[in-house]
């Protein structure tokens, strides 16, 4: 049995793998949506401004704007139709606006091996921004994957 990740060696921490993660949407921390394929878009970036200084052509000030996010991308195997992500973003994509989008707070769990949360992040306000179905192949023995991105108002890491 591989050392828990919390636990030091001797250099010090020893890092989490990721494959063993848990995404929950809204508050049921049962989610029938919570098996994933892949996460990915967890990333905050500064956005600058370049100001050049005047009379001093050697450098330029880069002064911090505001943080900007990629959206959150999902994989999985193409869900049934009963499920609640599933009637989520047909409502959204589906609905031809006619309805009020409803946003959802979604989190992502890095999980120890007893299924104990090491990292967290929550996605405030989040909705579906694209679905895709990938390509289908005669040639290949694999599972018809759907791809969900998510935009949302901000991220922030939890425990």
């Amino acid at each position: 049995m591989p050392a828990s990740p919390a636990a030091s060696t001797e250099g010090g921490f020893y890092p989490p793998s990721a494959f063993y993660f848990k995404v929950v949407f809204g508050n049921s921390a049962n989610s029938p949506d919570a098996s994933f394929q892949d996460v990915s878009g967890i990333s905050s970036e500064m956005t600058v401004e370049e100001v050049p200084e005047g009379g001093e052509n050697r450098f330029v000030h880069k002064l911090p704007r505001g943080v900007k996010n990629p959206n959150l991308e999902l994989k999985r195997g193409i869900a049934a139709s009963t499920s609640p992500l599933v009637t989520w973003c047909q409502s959204v994509f589906e609905g031809g606006l006619n309805a009020a989008i409803v946003p959802q707070t979604i989190r992502v769990y890095l999980l120890d091996e007893n299924a104990a949360p090491l990292r967290g992040w929550v996605f405030v306000n989040a909705f579906p921004v694209k679905w895709e179905v990938e390509g289908f192949n005669s040639t290949k023995n694999e599972v018809a994957i759907e791809k969900i991105s998510f935009s949302y108002n901000y991220s922030k890491r939890i425990k």
